[in-house]
């Protein structure tokens, strides 16, 4: 009961706040047509990412985990002229798809798909000094989440907004002795956030039709 309530209102507020323009739909049809996983943000989520990219005056970013450029699309539409946005995915299908996408909503020049590891391009980013970026989103494979943190950093400056998904997990953080490795990469990342005095951080629980989970929410200082 509860479940159908949440996912309409997340229904609701997207209708009113967030609604799917052509590109958007077309992204949602492309993850059914290639059996990619349904597992994109929901469009009151891109929303939201898309604001904060905005409040944040982000021009230079960093997405890690691309899938099929769902989340990649609302928050490059945030940049402004001059603008640029790279974003890591490990799958070669998705990232052909999610190249396919982006250049349909008119954002190629904007946006670069790198396919590789994250776990090794973060460092070619570092030498190319392709950072500071000004905000980062990470929603990738869950149990080098810490690692992948830590790259955040050395490529952020004071101010960048880094924000990870789904670090609730449906409530699954709460048990210590979780046998799940998604379960227990969040866990870290929440732990090393709760000590870390180099970013001021929170956790926003989120609820809709993507059930329940959370984003992770840090400024560097």
């Amino acid at each position: 009961m509860k479940q159908q309530l949440f996912a309409s209102v997340d229904k609701y507020i997207s209708d009113l706040l967030a609604e799917e323009d052509d590109a958007l739909k077309a992204v949602d049809q492309s993850i059914y047509d290639q059996g990619i996983p349904q597992i994109s943000v929901s469009p009151n989520q891109g929303k939201f990412l898309q604001i904060m990219a905005t409040l944040c005056g982000a021009r230079n970013m960093l997405e890690i985990g691309t899938l099929a450029g769902y989340s990649t699309i609302w928050m490059a539409r945030a940049l402004p002229e001059g603008g640029r946005m790279v974003t890591l995915e490990y799958d070669a299908l998705h990232a052909r798809v999610a190249r396919e996408n982006i250049e349909r909503a008119g954002l190629a020049e904007k946006v670069e798909v790198r396919l590789g590891k994250a776990i090794d391009i973060l460092p070619q980013l570092e030498q190319e000094g392709a950072g500071p970026f000004d905000m980062i989103f990470i929603d990738a494979d869950k149990p080098p989440y810490p690692e992948y943190y830590e790259w955040a950093l050395k490529l952020s400056r004071p101010g960048t907004l880094i924000i990870a998904d789904n670090v609730i997990r449906e409530g699954q953080v709460l048990d210590p002795n979780s046998p799940d490795e998604k379960v227990q990469g969040v866990q870290r990342l929440n732990e090393i956030l709760s000590r870390d005095s180099r970013v001021s951080a929170t956790i926003l629980q989120t609820v809709g039709i993507k059930e329940y989970d959370g984003m992770a929410i840090a400024v560097v200082k």
